[in-house]
């Protein structure tokens, strides 16, 4: 039986809609949790959603990892208050998140996780909680927003440690695998590649787990 949470937390600017899912294992006590799996979802005026395929796909692979996952909506999405901000209230908005996360299941190891926009918003976060002294153990992005893409929009994609799993298909018809290519070149951070993948990875969902169980498995 789902033990799913639908919370509205206090935010910057209002509410900010919260989906809580403890791990399969999870019987309410925060002890039987691994870590704590932050999913941050695509870009709220084109659609994206915490419901987002690969967003639940990503927040999946955390939980059968153990993990306690929340998968925050975006100002401006659902019931989350705020108008949309390319990233930057967007980032102060995942930190209040994280602060919640932090009081209510301790000090467990911290993975941050996203898809396109929401992957860009990641590096931000991770760069803000690094300054802080309180760093994510790992990110994984997916799709990321990198560089000029369709629409318009510029990403200045922050700086991720070495570890970072980055995935990305190969026909992204969004963000052209070449942006994300010249992001990661000076950084010496290796980019997965899946063939034939489009920008939502349809049909290639699966893989995307594949990729993160062997991560952990061979850390």
């Amino acid at each position: 039986m789902s033990r799913h949470e639908h919370l509205l937390l206090d935010g910057p600017d209002g509410k900010l809609e919260v989906f809580v899912d403890p791990p399969p294992a999870a019987d309410g006590d925060r002890r039987a949790a691994a870590g704590i799996a932050m999913v941050a979802h695509p870009h709220p005026l084109f659609g994206g959603t915490a419901d987002n395929k690969v967003v639940t796909t990503l927040a999946k692979s955390f939980r059968e990892l153990g993990c306690v996952t929340l998968r925050p909506s975006f100002r401006g999405v659902g019931a989350s208050e705020g108008r949309h901000d390319r990233g930057i209230a967007e980032t102060e908005d995942l930190l209040a998140i994280h602060d919640y996360a932090r009081n209510r299941f301790g000090p467990l190891p911290l993975y941050l996780a996203g898809f396109s926009f929401g992957a860009y918003v990641v590096t931000r976060l991770a760069k803000r909680l690094q300054a802080s002294g309180a760093a994510a153990r790992r990110l994984v992005l997916v799709g990321t927003a990198a560089g000029f893409i369709e629409g318009d929009r510029q990403y200045e994609t922050e700086a991720v440690a070495p570890d970072t799993i980055v995935i990305h298909g190969a026909e992204d018809e969004t963000v052209p695998l070449a942006n994300v290519l010249k992001w990661a070149e000076p950084l010496e951070l290796p980019v997965t590649v899946i063939p034939g993948a489009d920008h939502f990875f349809h049909r290639r969902l699966h893989i995307i787990r594949r990729i993160i169980h062997d991560a952990w498995r061979h850390p």
